[in-house]
Formats: structure tokens, C-alpha cells, sequence
């Protein structure tokens, strides 16, 4: 079946950064399309960023310019750079998987939990 595991959450004071990776299984992971999402306590899950499986990236502009999304087809992984957190990154942070051509064929990892205090 379809895993999404992510790990590297944690606890970081503001300023500092954390990288959050997400491993695949079960899917060829070359032809999906990449996300990481969060969600903070009462509020909507939200799109950070994205990375198509050919390389393309955006981001929300909250993020802009702090962080980075890369992908490693050969270790069927996806990472999420995050530098110069503000405690207003907090949430749990998702992984996303969507078939570059079966949007409908989509699938989410369990969720790392980033949190941004001093």
C-alpha cells in the first residue's frame, strides 16, 4: 500500500531551521507531483509548497525566499528546507502526493509537528 512518512519536526527558536522529509512507497514516485502542507490549531490546511515531478516549485508567500522544496526521485524522498522559522510556522506539517496526471489518485502522509517557541 501507499506510505508517506515524514520526519524532522521538532522544537526550534525563532531564526533557527529544521529540514522535514517525507519518504515514498508504493507509488512511482517519479510521477507524482510533491506538496507539503500545514495546519495550525484552528486554522485550514495550507499549501506551503509544491514541486512537480519535473522540478517546477512554488510556494505561498509567506514562506517565499525562506524556504526550499527539493525532491530525490532515487530515494523516492521529498524535503522541505526550512530556514529563518517565526513562530507563526507552527503546525503540523503534511506531505502530499498527487499523480501528475490522475489528480484523483492522491495521498498524504500521517503529519510532523514543527513548533517555533523560545
Amino acid at each position: 500500500q501507499v506510505q508517506l512518512v515524514e520526519s524532522g519536526g521538532g522544537l526550534v527558536q525563532p531564526g533557527g531551521s529544521l529540514r522535514l522529509s517525507c519518504a515514498a512507497s508504493g507509488i512511482i514516485f517519479s510521477i507524482y507531483d510533491m506538496g507539503w502542507y500545514r495546519q495550525a490549531p484552528g486554522k485550514q490546511r495550507e499549501l506551503v509548497a509544491r514541486i512537480t515531478n519535473g522540478g517546477s516549485t512554488n510556494y505561498v508567500d509567506s514562506v517565499q525566499g525562506r524556504f526550499t522544496i527539493s525532491r530525490r526521485n532515487a530515494k523516492n524522498t521529498v524535503y522541505l528546507q526550512m530556514n529563518s522559522l517565526e513562530p507563526e510556522d507552527t503546525a503540523v506539517y503534511y506531505c502530499n502526493a498527487v499523480h501528475s496526471l490522475l489528480q484523483t489518485r492522491r495521498y498524504w502522509g500521517q503529519g510532523t509537528q514543527v513548533t517555533v517557541s523560545s
